[in-house]
């Protein structure tokens, strides 16, 4: 068991929660607020579908051991991290 990647995944549900139900959008670091149509649809799509899914990853992997385990990772974070990124620069930016 990796408790490292236990609390990391912890702490991502965190933000997760906090980012997707409380609104609270000054947690995400590198957008202009001003530029965003809608800080309601940010916060949903990048707690529910960044650190939610990363999060849940992060948790299940601290107890599972395989090979590649952190190619896995990355690969996960990357591409989810690319879909949001395309979500919002197309969907949400003006």
């Amino acid at each position: 068991m990796d408790y490292g990647l236990l609390v990391i995944g912890i702490a991502l549900l965190l933000v997760s929660y906090l980012v997707a139900v409380k609104k609270q959008t000054w947690l995400l670091a590198g957008f202009n607020e001003k530029m965003i149509k809608n800080k309601f649809l940010l916060g949903k799509v990048t707690g529910l579908v960044f650190f939610l899914p990363l999060g849940l990853l992060a948790v299940i992997n601290s107890f599972i051991d395989y090979p590649y385990e952190v190619t896995v990772l990355i690969m996960a974070m990357l591409v989810l991290l690319t879909t949001v990124y395309l979500f919002i620069n197309k969907r949400l930016l003006d």
